[in-house]
């Protein structure tokens, strides 16, 4: 049985702070919001604003959790990688698989409830914080909102039950894990062994098409109603899940593709190879990116539509829509925040998972020390591989996000009173390169101290680790 080691989960004890937060926070703003446009002398006379603002919140929440599952799984799933001897001793002495498995859902169990009690602490405080602000500044009148709330501990359950569900699907590596491998080398899947899963090909590729059509059913049922949004959050949560469960599927082409970009230097090559030449290591590091991507930009695009579709519904009849501005500034300035904490539980995951694939890496780089590589050239390598995995990242991430983007705010404001129908995504240009800098940044981030401790190591002590 394996102990709780809390540095190695810091990472995911902070995803759950953060999931937890987000969760806990977006209620309370919402809340307060709510009663702010109620208590307003124009948007409190019709329950349009509200109505959207309630199905919008419902929206984040749903997502943020997603997000957080998805982000704790990745990140089991690493934390399990590195384990892999551990386990296998542990199998070979006696344990068995489940009950191995059992050890690791107890310790999603324990991150889950630090996670949801800090977080909601945590999204209480800036909540109110946020709101004083809020109504010093005169953005938002002062209400006499309450921030004890008994739908608080929806949040607060849905952390913990989905990060310890999280732990219990991330720790499925355990039942693949053998005895022998306690003696021999602990090894990835290769492209062959990964690819040739049937069954779970098949899987990914009925989620994605079942959340493409889902997609495009909430964009018709938006023209005509804003519960379509529902319909696309389904899809769009069917359709990604069918993507990381096949992640092993597209993202070694994305990068093949990406590291003809590398350069024809040693190094560069042996990163281009390294990046395909196992795909759910490849897959485990890049998903996190990709989540933070999607979501910020999917986020942006959503929000420059959203502002699209109200300005030309305002446009079309001025009448109803009188008096709206300052509430939607204020709205679009939450959400903004609120976008922020999803990228910052996607980010986390990313270079936490990217910092543990360095770090698990040590007997692979030792092995290359000893066949003649120097420290330098394997961290250019190491950073070569890290930016193919970042740039294959970055651009899956954007395209993804312009879809899921346009296709919630279409699906939400298609059918209010005054809309052009079908709109043309929004395009934020700023945030595109934000995203980009950024992504170069915290990969950097991630490799560089990791890739330098790894390679401070003697060839000799690296070989020997296990």
């Amino acid at each position: 049985m394996t102990r709780f080691d809390a540095r190695e989960h810091r990472a995911s004890i902070l995803v759950a702070v953060l999931g937890a937060t987000f969760g806990v926070g977006l209620l309370q703003v919402t809340g307060f919001l709510s009663a702010a446009i109620a208590a307003d002398e124009v948007t409190g006379s019709s329950d349009t604003v509200a109505f959207m603002l309630t199905i919008t919140a419902s929206v984040f929440i749903v997502v943020a959790m997603y997000v957080s599952a998805i982000v704790t799984a990745n990140t089991f799933s690493t934390i399990i990688a590195g384990r892999t001897r551990t386990i296998a001793l542990l199998r070979l002495v006696g344990s068995s698989a489940s009950a191995q498995r059992r050890a690791v859902a107890r310790e999603g169990l324990v991150v889950g409830v630090i996670g949801a009690v800090v977080g909601a602490v945590l999204g209480t405080g800036l909540a109110a914080a946020g709101a004083a602000l809020a109504v010093a500044t005169e953005t938002l009148p002062a209400t006499d909102y309450s921030y004890v709330q008994p739908t608080l501990i929806l949040p607060v359950v849905a952390v913990v039950l989905t990060t310890w569900l999280a732990s219990w699907v991330g720790s499925r590596r355990v039942l693949t894990v053998t005895p022998m491998q306690a003696i021999g080398g602990a090894r990835e899947l290769s492209v062959e062994e990964v690819t040739g899963r049937p069954m779970r090909n098949a899987v990914a590729i009925v989620l994605f098409v079942l959340g493409g059509a889902l997609l495009a059913a909430g964009v018709f049922v938006g023209l005509v109603s804003p519960f379509g949004v529902f319909i696309g959050l389904i899809g769009g949560i069917l359709s990604f899940t069918g993507l990381v469960t096949g992640a092993h599927l597209v993202m070694p082409r994305v990068l093949r593709l990406v590291g003809r970009m590398m350069g024809r230097s040693s190094a560069g090559r042996l990163a281009a190879e390294n990046a395909v030449r196992y795909p759910e290591r490849s897959s485990r590091t890049t998903i996190g990116l990709v989540i933070g991507v999607t979501l910020v930009v999917m986020f942006s695009v959503a929000m420059a539509s959203y502002s699209d579709l109200i300005r030309a519904a305002q446009r079309e009849q001025p009448e109803v829509y009188a008096g709206i501005d300052e509430m939607l500034t204020a709205t679009i300035v939450v959400f903004s925040v609120l976008i922020g904490f999803s990228a910052l539980i996607a980010a986390v995951g990313m270079v936490n998972n990217l910092s543990l694939s360095v770090v698990q890496r040590t007997r692979e780089l030792g092995l290359l020390r000893a066949l003649g590589f120097t420290a330098r050239q394997v961290r250019r390598m190491i950073l070569a591989e890290s930016a193919q995995l970042t740039i294959a990242a970055v651009v899956t991430g954007i395209v993804l996000g312009f879809f899921y983007g346009w296709v919630g705010a279409q699906s939400l404001l298609g059918s209010i009173n005054g809309s052009p129908g079908v709109i043309l995504p929004g395009v934020p240009w700023v945030v595109l390169g934000v995203v980009v800098v950024a992504a170069g940044v915290l990969t950097w981030a991630a490799a560089v101290t990791p890739s330098r401790r790894a390679t401070r190591v003697s060839p000799v002590v690296a070989l020997a680790v296990d």
